[in-house]
């Protein structure tokens, strides 16, 4: 996750209230890292998984401990190439092939496998010019495959936006805007989403004086932020319509997006992170986002991936180890999805 959160400080202020009710959550998915020396054994997380019914898992590389362990589940996988990887994937056809011989060809006859997501967080940076050639080589296997299923996207923060205030003026930096064009170029062509990891969490705890915590939960009603015709009640739509806006200023109208992460740290930063705001985040971001587009595109059906499955102790000091919704002993956190 990055934290490049200075270009958002300006959604601010306003008066909220009152609760957004919680619905099933069959569009939502949790992603599995490993960053961790406590965590239970892939098998037990998967069964984790199907406890809680959750459908849909995000794997941040083809890690060969949990990709066995999902035969035959249904658990609907999105599988990452490591940002290190990109680009020898861009290198050229046969590391593309051999890349995806090694980690995808084993697995299709048993897995559900709905995407390979090249790079987290990857652009703008030194490896950001890879990504469309190396998202290309693995279509180019996708395609001889008939694997039409599979869709290669990346997966961006709001990183990419050096303009995210007010939500119509969203735009690509400078140093995201030549990568991203391709990317989008390629995702358009390919009907593939664009992948997003969106934190309300960050811009409240950067500016919590000038961000309300209700706009940054989900609990208020009434709009605060109004953008020509368009009113925003929440945070996370604010930041999704500016990267909507950003997309189409680059002349692509028919990429959707797909919330790569989104969640809020459960302890860390004192006041700002407890389980019970925790709970409150990703309880009111499932009902949402099953319920609801954007005030720029209402009628856009939202799925994502909460992060993450668990609280992972390798991870440095601070909220970086207090993402997760269980405990590595498979006890919640708090309670999100009912058993």
């Amino acid at each position: 996750m990055a934290y490049f959160w200075t270009v958002l400080v300006l959604f601010f202020i306003a008066t909220m209230h009152s609760q957004i009710s919680i619905t099933e959550a069959s569009d939502i998915g949790v992603c599995y890292g490993l960053n961790g020396n406590d965590l239970p054994s892939p098998t037990d997380v998967v069964g984790l998984y199907q406890k809680y019914g959750i459908t849909k898992m995000r794997l941040f590389e083809p890690y060969p401990s949990v990709l066995p362990a999902l035969r035959g589940t249904q658990i609907a996988v999105s599988v990452g190439v490591r940002n290190d990887h990109v680009p020898i994937l861009a290198s050229g056809q046969e590391a593309a092939d051999s890349w995806f011989a090694n980690n995808i060809a084993p697995y299709l006859n048993d897995i559900v496998i709905s995407h390979i997501t090249v790079g987290n967080e990857i652009v703008p940076g030194e490896f950001a010019q890879y990504v469309a050639p190396a998202m290309q080589s693995l279509q180019n296997i996708l395609n001889a495959r008939k694997l039409a299923n599979i869709k290669v996207t990346t997966a961006v923060s709001m990183a990419v936006l050096g303009v995210s205030y007010p939500p119509s003026s969203g735009a690509f930096s400078a140093g995201a805007s030549g990568p991203m064009r391709d990317i989008l170029q390629f995702l358009s062509a390919h009907g593939s989403p664009l992948m997003a990891n969106i934190y309300p969490y960050f811009p409240y705890a950067s500016e919590p004086a000038n961000i309300r915590l209700d706009y940054a939960l989900f609990t208020g009603s009434s709009p605060m932020l109004q953008d020509g015709g368009l009113s925003y009640s929440n945070l996370f739509d604010a930041m999704l319509d500016a990267l909507y806006s950003a997309i189409e200023k680059e002349g692509v109208t028919n990429v959707d997006v797909v919330v790569s992460e989104s969640g809020w740290p459960s302890a860390g930063n004192g006041e700002f992170t407890t389980p019970q705001l925790a709970g409150t985040y990703n309880k009111n971001f499932i009902a949402h986002v099953t319920n609801n587009g954007t005030p720029k595109r209402p009628q856009a059906r939202i799925t994502g991936f909460i992060f993450a499955m668990f609280n992972e102790n390798l991870k440095p000091a601070g909220v970086e180890k207090h993402w997760g919704l269980f405990e590595p002993n498979m006890q919640p956190v708090y309670s999100v999805f009912d058993p």
